[in-house]
């Protein structure tokens, strides 16, 4: 009995999406390349995705889905110990953007990183977090996973162009005695589909050229034929492997939050799991493919729109480049809906951010004062002497 008590589990305590104004229709595309407003739909199940502006960035929609989790879950950043960005599109090779993330929100006391595991990434880093959170070396995390595919994508390739959105959702995970939260896990991946979808320039093995920009090698090149076979495949094996982890059973699933990236394949899955599709949430339509954020802003949705409920059992499972793939079986442990915060907690939390930003001009205004007015030394044992 002690030793049941002494568990802890990863539970979700907030959620938040954000996603850019501009909506671009299959018109619009139309307009673009030669495709057709019916040719989308009938392949796709997309109707319109939205587009990141000129302002906006993986950053700028990783804080607004940051801050909207953290107001769910009532919780000062300054409380967090883990932040974890999940993206294809980093706004730098570095630093990460997860680190960037973290210096906004003022969570001083937080670990940063980035992780790059395709549209599989938020379960991958919902599966990170929750296991640190589990084994007693932290208590809070932020896990987002947030795109801004337009900026990779070829706009001139209809195959590809009437895929993808920009967007980004978030949640907060808070370790706790009570049973319940992120029940399992499922992590997988094939190295050798690595090819079939690919950024193939950019990296260390070809490096950006006047040569990999005139070869438009610096935008998404997908094998549609073989990426669809493969997530028809490993999307039911994922979701159907990570319940008997749990030990449940697809009967005890109330939802299944897929990655949205084709109305067939989401068709597909429901039928070889054996369950209506009016369980398995779409958001697609609007959205298209949001690859790593996908997941987390269909969560926020079915969590909007009612769908979720107290002790209710999640499952949200998804495949991606490498290949790879990930799955998640999740028992809702907050009960629904939350109360809106009180207006004098916005108002510190609104403090708090402003906060956030002068702390971080103070210190990069006294690193370029210690830079410029003090030659740094250091003795042998690696502490710092000033002279001038």
């Amino acid at each position: 009995m002690a030793e049941h008590q002494d568990l802890r589990h990863a539970h979700i305590v907030g959620w938040g999406k954000a996603v850019p104004e501009r909506v671009v229709t299959n018109d619009d595309l139309a307009a673009m390349v030669d495709t057709t407003d019916e040719w989308i739909r009938q392949r796709t199940g997309i109707i319109e995705r939205r587009i990141a502006g000129d302002q906006e960035t993986t950053l700028t929609l990783s804080l607004e889905a940051a801050r909207r989790a953290l107001d769910a879950a009532n919780m000062d950043p300054a409380r967090l110990d883990l932040v974890i960005v999940a993206t294809v599109t980093p706004d730098h090779a570095f630093p990460a953007t997860a680190c960037l993330v973290q210096d906004a929100l003022g969570a001083e006391h937080a670990a940063a990183f980035d992780l790059s595991a395709g549209c599989s990434g938020f379960i991958y880093g919902l599966s990170l977090a929750a296991g640190l959170l589990a084994g007693g070396g932290y208590e809070r995390a932020l896990v987002i996973g947030a795109e801004t595919l337009s900026r990779i994508t070829d706009w001139t390739d209809r195959s590809t162009c009437v895929l993808f959105g920009d967007g980004a959702g978030a949640v907060v995970l808070q370790a706790g005695a009570t049973p319940g939260g992120v029940l399992a896990s499922v992590l997988g991946a094939d190295g050798s589909g690595g090819e079939v979808l690919i950024l193939p320039a950019g990296g260390s093995a070809h490096p950006a050229t006047a040569e990999t920009v005139a070869a438009r090698q610096h935008f998404i090149r997908m094998q549609g034929q073989q990426v669809f076979r493969f997530a028809t495949r490993i999307m039911p094996e994922a979701a159907r492997q990570v319940l008997l982890k749990a030990g449940r059973t697809v009967e005890d699933v109330v939802l299944f939050v897929p990655h949205q990236a084709n109305d067939r394949i989401l068709q597909a899955a429901a039928k070889g799991l054996g369950v209506p599709e009016e369980r398995m949430f779409s958001n697609l339509a609007h959205y298209g493919n949001t690859s790593s954020a996908s997941i987390p802003i269909a969560l926020c949705e079915a969590i909007e729109q009612g769908l979720v409920q107290r002790d209710d059992l999640i499952c949200c499972v998804g495949f991606g480049a490498g290949l790879t793939w990930a799955a998640a079986a999740i028992q809702w442990s907050l009960p629904l809906p939350v109360a809106v915060p009180a207006r004098p907690h916005q108002a510190w939390r609104w403090l708090r951010y402003r906060v956030a930003r002068l702390r971080s001009l103070w210190r990069r205004l006294w690193r370029l004062v210690d830079a410029r007015l003090f030659n740094i030394r250091y003795d042998e044992n690696g502490r710092r002497k000033y002279k001038r």
